[in-house]
């Protein structure tokens, strides 16, 4: 059986891949990317595949039986189109299953939502293919928290607009555990599962990252509209506006939500604290 993960030089679909060669091998496992040298790294064969171009996916799926299809990072209004190229280049080439790597969110509510409004409509392109397919709508990542460790210290604080809202935090590590079940066992096909571990707050998440880093940071809200502005000035309009819109969703509380986790993998996901304990190792790892 041939298994392809598409955007493989991305972090979640690298981490795909990594996983699944642990459980099925190398051979059995083909990286689609845009920029297949940016791939080469992981050690399997690397295909050429551009979510604006249907003809390249066409010649990426040939003899591929199940498909990881890792959501694109464009705006929503071009994601439905670009992934409906892939999921027909699937149809015409005899793939057999799809999984889909969705999100956790509200489709009205925030500035968040048109990008979790797009990755419905994608699921139900998927239901609709004709094909085996699984979903999974993920939490947000903890990566890019501790990613940013080194601002939070400098402002001595986190800061955002979350309030007491709680949160899933995952990782990519654990998300790659559960799409790499969702793509071998049939047990899942039919199926949306939301990819989270234990719902905290921001102040919670404060604590564990004080405990792990032995840092005093504490938690400030903001408003959501001068978390906006603050995020729209250092990133641009499109990312800041998203960033925000995220947070938004916390404070809202579309981010606590049950967890299919142990559904998806057979054992619970990784408490928050040893989760950030298992990032810092990878990033230090790393360095």
């Amino acid at each position: 059986m041939k298994i392809a993960v598409t955007s493989a030089s991305g972090k979640l679909g690298a981490s795909i891949i990594n996983q699944l060669t642990k459980e099925v091998g190398e051979n059995q496992v083909i990286g689609i990317a845009r920029t297949p040298g940016n791939a080469s790294h992981l050690g399997v064969e690397i295909r050429k595949g551009d979510y604006n171009s249907r003809d390249q996916f066409n010649e990426a799926l040939k003899e591929i039986d199940t498909l990881l299809l890792v959501s694109g990072m464009d705006h929503p209004e071009k994601r439905i189109q670009q992934h409906r190229n892939v999921i027909e280049a699937a149809k015409q080439n005899g793939v057999k299953k799809i999984v889909y790597t969705s999100i956790i969110g509200d489709e009205e509510n925030t500035a968040f939502s048109p990008i979790v409004k797009s990755n419905r409509q994608t699921e139900k392109d998927v239901q609709g293919s004709g094909l085996l397919w699984a979903i999974g709508r993920n939490g947000i990542y903890i990566e890019p928290d501790i990613e940013y460790i080194d601002h939070y210290i400098e402002d001595g604080e986190i800061r955002n607009c979350a309030g007491e809202g709680k949160c899933t935090y995952t990782s990519r590590d654990e998300l790659a555990m559960a799409y790499t079940q969702m793509l071998l066992k049939d047990e899942h096909n039919g199926h949306i599962y939301n990819l989270g571990g234990k719902p905290i707050t921001q102040q919670e998440l404060a604590a564990i990252i004080n405990e792990v880093y032995g840092t005093q940071l504490s938690y400030h809200q903001v408003s959501v509209e001068d978390y906006r502005k603050e995020r729209t000035a250092a990133l641009g309009d499109f990312i800041g506006t998203v960033i925000a819109g995220i947070y938004e969703g916390i404070k809202r509380g579309v981010n606590d939500v049950p967890s299919d986790f142990e559904k998806a993998t057979g054992r619970p996901h990784q408490a928050p604290l040893e989760m950030v304990k298992a990032v810092k190792a990878e990033m230090t790892k790393g360095e």
